[in-house]
């Protein structure tokens, strides 16, 4: 099983300093940002009905 992957930057501040939160137990997926002080969560919600089809609205070629 592979590792879970890691977000690159903080979504508020855009910051790189990223630790993962031990403040929110039983939170998987929390994050702490240094530089601006929030925490968050990040959650796999599913697949998309549509897949990875890209609809441009167009008529197929």
């Amino acid at each position: 099983m592979s590792e879970r992957a890691a977000p690159f930057y903080c979504p508020y501040c855009g910051d790189e300093d990223l630790r993962p939160s031990e403040a929110m137990e039983g939170s998987h997926g929390a994050w702490e940002c240094a530089a601006c002080n929030r925490a968050f969560q990040l959650k796999f919600l599913g697949l998309l009905a549509r897949g990875l089809r890209a609809d441009h609205g167009g008529d197929p070629i």
